[in-house]
């Protein structure tokens, strides 16, 4: 990499951050002042998507006509920060994110997410966990559309790992479809670990659903594994699980 290569990525990098700065300054500003959720939600959506119009990033979403047009549990693989701004924003604003449960001790993270319509996941401690299941489940129950990373988090390494079976338990207790998504290009843009954003492409594939009555809706374990394998399959990364054999 030359001089000028590097000057100008550093510089790209700076404006993206730029972008995403004034992004949750617009979408803090519509949190604390605009009355409804579902207002809110549709103004951080396009929030949420700014980010990458400002940067100039190119964004492909192939597969919308795969969601449904009622409710239904979105599953994505999760391998970078930018995976969660990038579905808030490409996704319809009726999807209510669903954020691991310690981004409440971050008070205007929480504060912003809370009112944006986003669901927090215990993840460490049981009696939380289990009063937050049961908060998804009534809410797949009652409805909504909700959106998970079943892996919970990502690391450096290249690959989808094992899902948390939150996301498939409550689309088997409301009976909603599972629409399983692919996202490639994160990874490279903002791996782990890494401060500074680089240019990539983004694709979010958007995978057929798996609707109830589907012979993996037969339980939470199955229904998991073949949403995964349907992003494995439409990934160029290995399947990290092959590993723990």
């Amino acid at each position: 990499m030359n001089w000028v290569t590097f000057v100008v990525r550093i510089l790209w990098g700076l404006w993206a951050w730029l972008s995403f700065t004034l992004a949750c300054v617009f979408s803090l500003i519509v949190a604390l002042i605009v009355p409804g959720p579902h207002r809110r939600q549709r103004l951080v959506t396009h929030a949420s998507r700014i980010i990458f119009v400002l940067s100039g990033v190119k964004v492909s979403v192939r597969g919308i006509d795969n969601l449904p047009l009622g409710s239904c549990v979105v599953v994505a693989n999760h391998a970078s920060y930018i995976d969660g701004f990038l579905l808030k924003g490409y996704l319809p604003s009726r999807f209510s994110f669903v954020i691991k449960g310690e981004m409440r001790n971050i008070p205007v993270v929480h504060f912003l997410l809370h009112r944006s319509g986003a669901k927090f996941v215990e993840r460490k401690e049981a009696i939380g966990s289990s009063r937050d299941a049961r908060k998804l489940v009534k809410a797949a129950q009652d409805g909504e559309s909700l959106a998970f990373f079943p892996e919970g988090t990502f690391v450096l390494e290249p690959g989808v790992g094992r899902f948390r079976p939150g996301a498939f338990v409550a689309a088997l207790k409301g009976e909603m479809p599972i629409v399983p998504i692919a996202i490639s290009g994160s990874r490279r843009m903002l791996p782990s670990g890494k401060l500074l954003p680089r240019p990539s492409d983004l694709v979010i594939d958007i995978l057929p659903a798996i609707a109830p009555g589907d012979a993996s809706f037969e339980s939470s374990r199955k229904l998991s594994e073949a949403s995964r394998q349907q992003i494995l399959a439409t990934l160029d990364e290995p399947d990290l699980l092959n590993d723990d054999e």
